[in-house]
C-alpha cells in the first residue's frame, strides 16, 4: 500500500491543481475579456462556453479531484502520515465543498439561467442581462479560485510532512 502513497499525492497534486488553474484563467483573462465586450457578444460566448464544459477533458479534473484528494488523505491515514494526511484531508474538504459543491451550487445555476436567455438585439437590454450575471458570477468564481489555491499549498505543505521512510 506504501508504493501507492507517491503516486497519489502526485495524483492528487495534478488534478487539483487543473482544477486551481481552470478556475483561475477565467479570474485573470476570460472575464475581463468577456466584460470587455460588446454585452451581446459576452453573453453568447459564456453560453457557448459552459455548453462546452461538460466534456470528458475537463470531468476527470472537476469530479476526480476530491475523489482522488479523499482516495490519497486515506491511505496517507491509514499508512500513518500523521504529519500528511491533515493537509490532504483539508485540500479535500476545501476541494470538495468550496470547488466542486459551491459550482454546482452557485456558478452551474447561473450559467443555466444565462443559457436560457435569447440574446437580446438592444445593446442596453443586453448590459443589463450582463451586468445582472457577471459581477455576481465572477465572485463566486474568485471564491472558489482562491479554495482550490489553497487546497494546492495544503497539497504542498502535505508533501513537506511525508515519512518518506
Amino acid at each position: 500500500m506504501k508504493s501507492l502513497t507517491m503516486p497519489l499525492c502526485l495524483i492528487s497534486l495534478l488534478l487539483t491543481a487543473a482544477l486551481f488553474g481552470f478556475f483561475y484563467a477565467w479570474v485573470c483573462s476570460t472575464m475581463w475579456g468577456l466584460d470587455a465586450a460588446d454585452p451581446r457578444v459576452a453573453i453568447a460566448a459564456m453560453q457557448a462556453m459552459n455548453g462546452s464544459v461538460r466534456n470528458a477533458v475537463f470531468a476527470p479534473a472537476f469530479f476526480g479531484t476530491p475523489v482522488a484528494l479523499l482516495v490519497t488523505t486515506a491511505l496517507l491515514a491509514a499508512t500513518s502520515q500523521r504529519g500528511a494526511w491533515p493537509w490532504f484531508a483539508m485540500a479535500t474538504a476545501l476541494s470538495a465543498l468550496l470547488g466542486v459543491a459551491l459550482t454546482m451550487a452557485i456558478n452551474v445555476p447561473m450559467n443555466e439561467e444565462l443559457a436560457r436567455i435569447t440574446i437580446p438585439q438592444d445593446i442596453d437590454t443586453a448590459r443589463a442581462l450582463w451586468l445582472a450575471y457577471s459581477p455576481d458570477w465572477q465572485f463566486w468564481n474568485q471564491m472558489r479560485t482562491v479554495a482550490t489555491g489553497v487546497a494546492v499549498l495544503c497539497i504542498g505543505v502535505g508533501f513537506t510532512r511525508l515519512n518518506r521512510s
